[in-house]
């Protein structure tokens, strides 16, 4: 989806990065001396989600960068922390939970970066391994056309041997990052989905084979590979398609480049459920069967997710063995079921994720946090 005005916060209007980003920018600019206004812009429309996402709106991030993943109750957790550059996201899936979440949702990208860098060279100081990254409340690389966060980070986390950064889309914005000295500190990484859901619930976002094809020159350049099939959705067919999907990126991507293959059964909080209804009247998405989970999201129900995630592991192993293959919030009883075995078996979650980074991303000279 195209943005098609840009707010300015007074306090971020005579920074070098905001002339850098309206230079790139074809549209009305307005400086505001609030985000009152931006919100009144957004709230009004029809469909304020629609609306959020052609609207960008440069300021500051008056709290932390660096925050912990909220994870979710009763489930396990990967020990994630977050770098809070920017808010919502210019593609539309149908099941975004970012939909929701923001009231009213607005695009925002954040200017003080000078505070970002303070919060990583405290964090690198500590001499710890963690694994963060940018794509939790946006996409990673939705940014590319305007400013050049990605490749400052890249270079950042090149400059320093414990912390490894994680970068989550569906688009393929790479052209600014291939040739960048990135030593393999950054992980690259794909939410990858069947033709079928990609097609039909993922407006805005590259193909599956695009995907695939950014990924494959990613992996030349010698970046390492994450791959996210998150959210699996069940339907008719869907174990055949997602094995299909499997075979792709296998037939492109040699397993030596992937750190990590998560997988994650569609959930929601039930509010979310109404604007699907109303904004995607034509998504049969949130008609499955589903319960509500122990943490108040309504998910499969446990049996149906075990038997998609079982026939998904299987075919990721049957090609990859030894990849480092997890689950984003499932309880010991799923991870046993369709992978033999439980975190706590092998040290737990943020453990196993902490030592394929260091394996796969060179990092040493700290110490686990798991």
């Amino acid at each position: 989806m195209r943005v098609v005005a840009l707010y300015i916060d007074a306090q971020v209007a005579d920074w070098p990065e905001t002339a850098s980003i309206c230079s790139r920018f074809d549209g009305p600019i307005k400086t505001v001396a609030t985000a009152d206004e931006v919100y009144a812009d957004v709230a009004a429309a029809k469909d304020p989600v629609r609306r959020g996402k052609q609207v960008l709106y440069l300021t500051r991030n008056k709290g932390a960068y660096i925050r912990q993943c909220p994870g979710t109750s009763h489930y396990t957790c990967c020990g994630y922390k977050i770098l809070h550059v920017g808010t919502f996201c210019t593609m539309d899936c149908t099941y975004c939970i970012l939909q929701s979440y923001f009231h009213p949702p607005v695009l925002q990208y954040f200017l003080n970066h000078a505070d970002l860098n303070a919060e990583l060279e405290q964090l690198f100081a500590t001499r710890t391994i963690h694994r963060m990254g940018t794509g939790e409340f946006t996409d990673s690389l939705i940014w590319e056309p305007w400013t050049g966060l990605s490749e400052a980070l890249i270079r950042k986390f090149a400059g320093q041997d414990c912390c490894a950064l994680e970068l989550k889309t569906k688009t393929t914005f790479i052209d600014t990052l291939l040739d960048l000295p990135h030593r393999r500190r950054t992980i690259l990484a794909w939410s990858l989905n069947t033709e079928r859901v990609i097609g039909s619930e993922e407006q805005g976002t590259a193909s599956l084979g695009a995907r695939l094809n950014a990924a494959a020159r990613c992996a030349a350049q010698g970046y390492p590979l994450a791959f996210h099939f998150d959210p699996v959705v069940i339907n008719d067919g869907c174990e055949a398609e997602y094995r299909r999907t499997v075979e792709r990126l296998f037939a492109v991507i040699a397993p030596r480049h992937i750190v990590w293959i998560s997988l994650g059964a569609l959930r929601f909080m039930p509010d979310l459920k109404a604007v699907v209804q109303s904004r995607f009247p034509q998504s049969k998405i949130v008609y499955g069967e589903f319960i509500a989970g122990l943490d108040g999201k309504m998910r499969y129900f446990k049996p149906l997710r075990m038997k998609i995630y079982r026939a998904i592991a299987q075919a990721i192993r049957a090609h990859a063995p030894d990849v480092c293959l997890y689950f984003c919030m499932e309880d010991d009883e799923v991870w046993q079921d369709a992978l033999g075995f439980r975190p706590a078996d092998r040290g737990g979650l943020t453990r196993m994720l902490d030592d394929a980074a260091v394996r796969q991303c060179g990092l040493g000279n700290g110490s686990r946090l798991g």
